[in-house]
C-alpha cells in the first residue's frame, strides 16, 4: 500500500498528529516548526499533503493561516473535526505534589486555568504542546509538568498525572487537508458539500452586502464568514468564505455569480464532503 505523504506544524504527538493518525491508515509524516513550512512543502510538491488547524471551539480562529491560504492557494480536499483532550505529563519519578511549573502552548495553558490556579502552577509558554512535552522528557527538572496529549507521553514516554484537565469538555479544533492539485468530488445529491472561498471586494458602497445577496436569494445557506486584513494596509480586506453546497448546483453558481460581479478577487479553495461531525 502507498503511504500518504503529510506534513503539519509541531512535534510528533501534536494534536496535529492525533488528525492525521485518525484521517489516514499510513502515513509518511514530516514535522515542521511553522505554518508556512507546511503550507510551502505542499506547494513545491505535490505528492504531499498538508493537515492544518484552522479554528478552535473555544479560542477562535488559528492565527497566520488566513493569511498563507491566498499566499499559497492550496486546495482543500476535505476537513475533519477534532476532540482535543489535554493531559498533564510528567517525567517518570515525579508525583502531582513534586511540580511547582506547567509549560504548554499559550492556547492550552489558557484552557487548563482550573487545575493550574488550583495547585497553584507557574506557567511557562512553549511553541506547542507536544514540543513542551519533548523538551519535559529531554531535561532533568521533574518539578515542571507538560500539558500536552496521551500520544505525546507514548512518544516521550512521560507519565500520565491528570487526564482530560481542560475546562470546557466541548473543546474541538476543525482541520482542513490541502495539497497543491485541484480534486473536486463529484456532485452526488445524497451527500452534503462545503465549498470554501477567499475573496476581495471592489471599493463600492454596500459591496459586501450586495455581494452576498445572491446567497439570499438563492438558499445557499453561508456557515462561515470572517474577514482579515490584507498584510502592511488597513485600506484593504479580505474574507473568508464557507457555504453548503457544490459549484455544480445551480443556485450555487448563480450566488458565486453576482459574488463575483462584486469583487476584484475570487479564489475558490476547495469543494469537499461535509465533516459528519456537522451532523451533531
Amino acid at each position: 500500500m502507498i503511504k500518504n505523504k503529510i506534513a503539519f506544524q509541531g512535534e510528533l504527538g501534536a494534536y496535529s498528529h492525533i488528525a492525521v493518525n485518525e484521517i489516514f491508515d499510513k502515513s509518511e509524516i514530516k514535522t515542521c516548526a511553522t505554518f508556512e513550512e507546511a503550507f510551502k512543502i505542499a506547494f513545491d510538491d505535490e505528492t504531499f499533503k498538508i493537515v492544518i488547524p484552522l479554528e478552535n471551539s473555544l479560542a477562535g480562529r488559528v492565527a497566520d493561516i488566513h493569511y498563507l491560504l491566498p499566499k499559497y492557494k492550496l486546495q482543500i480536499y476535505a476537513e475533519h473535526f477534532q476532540t482535543v483532550e489535554h493531559n498533564l505529563l510528567a517525567k517518570k519519578n515525579a508525583n502531582l505534589k513534586d511540580i511547582k511549573f506547567v509549560r504548554s502552548h499559550a492556547q492550552a495553558l489558557g484552557q487548563c486555568q482550573k487545575i493550574i490556579l488550583e495547585n497553584k502552577f507557574k506557567t511557562i509558554i512553549s511553541a506547542d504542546t507536544a514540543g513542551s512535552a519533548k523538551d519535559l522528557s529531554e531535561g532533568k527538572d521533574s518539578s515542571i509538568a507538560a500539558i500536552a496529549s496521551k500520544l505525546s507521553a507514548e512518544i516521550y514516554n512521560l507519565k500520565i498525572l491528570k487526564e482530560n484537565i481542560e475546562d470546557e469538555k466541548s473543546n474541538v479544533t476543525r482541520f482542513l487537508i490541502m495539497g497543491k492539485n485541484v480534486q473536486q468530488p463529484e456532485f452526488d445529491k445524497s451527500k452534503k458539500f462545503i465549498t470554501t472561498c477567499i475573496f476581495r471586494l471592489k471599493s463600492e458602497p454596500a459591496a459586501l452586502y450586495k455581494s452576498l445577496g445572491g446567497f439570499a436569494t438563492n438558499q445557499v445557506n453561508m456557515t462561515k464568514l470572517e474577514s482579515f486584513s490584507v498584510k502592511n494596509t488597513f485600506a484593504q480586506t479580505n474574507f473568508y468564505l464557507d457555504f453548503e453546497g457544490h459549484l455544480d448546483e445551480k443556485p450555487v453558481q448563480n450566488a458565486m455569480e453576482e459574488l463575483g460581479f462584486h469583487t476584484e478577487n475570487l479564489d475558490i479553495l476547495g469543494v469537499y464532503e461535509a465533516s459528519k461531525f456537522r451532523q451533531n
